[in-house]
């Protein structure tokens, strides 16, 4: 199905629903404003194969622009509405948009980027928030325009570099014949066809929360956008809408563990059968915490946007592979070292996914191999083992593991055992210059907000908590205490941003 099939089934079935304001689309509404919206972009000279850039926070108008381009040929572009003109100007280069929607208050920045890209002075821009609903409502539907399924262009999040452009190209297929996008994984998280309402309190540019709007508007479920995640928010949209599904990052998790029980308490949740997280590494101690409160309704999956490979855990597997992310789906998972050999189960390397089909790397006499070259096969630099049934645990990135002493420390190691210290709101661990054994092991935390005064008193109680846990050369020599980590809106923390503070200059650093 796509949205014009399910308004002639159940028209006033919410399509989006604004989880703060209540504002609502029905399936009638958005079938009509998208058919209007292709046209109007159609009638602008946006031809199929075109991009439709959207820069936009969470709004009602993300799936009338999702769906005008993907019933009409175009590719739908997203991008983070956060990031500053500079950052935004080699995300415009590699889109090439030929129309960009975005609000009043991010207009100005964008044209200044825009420029600065060297866009063509003809590019159409859409203002949420001045004249585009009068536009779309002016705008008859087309009886003769022709339907076919658009394409999408997702960027990497862009922690560590200049994020990389992926697109799925548009099909000559009437958008109505596609298969349910992600149609396994969908089924393996318990959607259907009937009565599905999924919350989304992350950002709709996402590519999970917009995979998940599209899968969900082509199975004629109901979509609820948080414009802000708020932890007691949150809930409180779970028991108003009567929230079937959910998705989340692992930050969410934490924010929403330490609501005073009470809060907890509150809420009506009995509705809420599914919650998935994605994005980053959740510690197990905080997803042990949200299963012992929302019981097996927990599940995970792991993949990236290059499209590689995924991997998906079901609550009571995970009860069985704590910590893991799962098995692969539909494609099969290896851990290679530096030079591509091989490693067995329980060895850390890097996590290389081979689709189906994908011919094995030719390998020199000692086993090293190029498997970059080799089709089929694809890596985004994450490090992992595998257990003896094929369960994969993630252990960080490739060029974040800190060497100290010559001994390897995995940075989420030590993050998964300090954020379960009630002091700490968030952190990051990372690797600083030490004269004496290379590199030192830094933790970087934000206080809990009700912690009056901390300082070095509480670096020195976070040092001691991680001893108790952890081997010696695994905690932290130094502990700085900041406001706020430098995440995206998906959870990451941006690394190329938070190493740019710890310069050598300023190793010496401690709290």
């Amino acid at each position: 199905m796509y949205p014009g099939t399910v308004a002639e089934l159940a028209p006033q079935r919410p399509a989006m629903i604004v989880a703060e304001t209540g504002e609502v689309r029905t399936y009638a509404d958005l079938d009509d404003r998208s058919a209007r919206l292709a046209a109007l972009l159609r009638a602008r000279g946006v031809t199929p194969g075109d991009t439709v850039l959207v820069v936009l926070g969470n709004d009602v108008r993300w799936g009338e622009t999702a769906w005008a381009c993907w019933r009409s040929g175009l590719y739908l572009g997203a991008a983070n509405r956060h990031l500053t003109g500079a950052e935004l100007v080699p995300i415009l280069q590699d889109a090439d948009p030929r129309a960009i929607v975005t609000s009043s208050e991010l207009l100005p920045g964008l044209r200044a980027a825009a420029h600065d890209a060297g866009l063509p002075d003809t590019l159409l821009w859409l203002v949420t928030d001045d004249g585009f609903d009068e536009a779309v409502a002016a705008t008859p539907r087309d009886a003769g325009f022709v339907e076919t399924a658009g394409g999408r262009l997702l960027f990497s999040s862009g922690t560590t570099g200049r994020p990389k452009p992926f697109r799925v190209p548009p099909s000559d297929v009437h958008p109505a014949e596609l298969p349910v996008r992600s149609a396994g994984l969908m089924r393996s998280l318990e959607f259907d066809d009937t009565g599905n309402v999924l919350l989304v309190p992350g950002p709709a540019y996402h590519a999970g929360p917009l995979g998940f709007l599209q899968s969900l508007h082509q199975l004629g479920g109901t979509v609820v956008l948080m414009q802000r995640f708020d932890p007691e928010g949150a809930l409180a949209a779970i028991e108003r809408y009567r929230v079937t599904h959910s998705q989340w990052v692992p930050t969410m998790f934490v924010r929403l563990l330490r609501l005073p029980a009470e809060v907890r308490e509150r809420h009506d949740l009995s509705s809420h059968r599914v919650a998935v997280h994605a994005a980053a590494p959740c510690p197990p101690a905080v997803k042990q915490a949200m299963l012992d409160w929302w019981g097996p309704i927990v599940h995970e999956y792991y993949g990236a946007s290059e499209g590689y490979g995924r991997t998906t855990i079901g609550p009571h597997e995970w009860l069985a592979h704590p910590g893991s992310v799962g098995r692969a789906v539909g494609s099969t998972i290896h851990i290679a070292d530096d030079a591509g050999r091989l490693l067995p189960p329980g060895e850390v390397g890097t996590v290389w996914f081979a689709k189906p089909g994908a011919a094995l790397p030719a390998r020199a006499d000692d086993g090293s191999a190029d498997l970059a070259a080799a089709p089929g096969w694809g890596a985004v630099g994450d490090l992992g083992r595998l257990d003896d049934d094929g369960y994969l645990y993630l252990t960080g990135r490739s060029g974040q593991t800190i060497i100290t002493g010559g001994v390897n420390v995995y940075p989420r190691e030590v993050e998964d055992v300090l954020v379960t210290h009630p002091a700490v709101a968030d952190v990051a661990v990372l690797g600083v210059p030490d004269p004496e054994f290379g590199e030192q092991v830094k933790a970087v935390v934000v206080p809990e907000s009700r912690v009056a005064g901390a300082g070095p008193a509480l670096a020195d109680e976070l040092v001691e908590f991680c001893r108790e846990r952890l081997a010696g050369f695994k905690c932290p020599r130094s502990v700085d205490l900041v406001a706020a980590l430098p995440r995206s809106d998906a959870g990451k923390v941006r690394l190329q941003e938070l190493r740019e503070r710890y310069l050598p200059a300023r190793s010496d650093r401690s709290t």
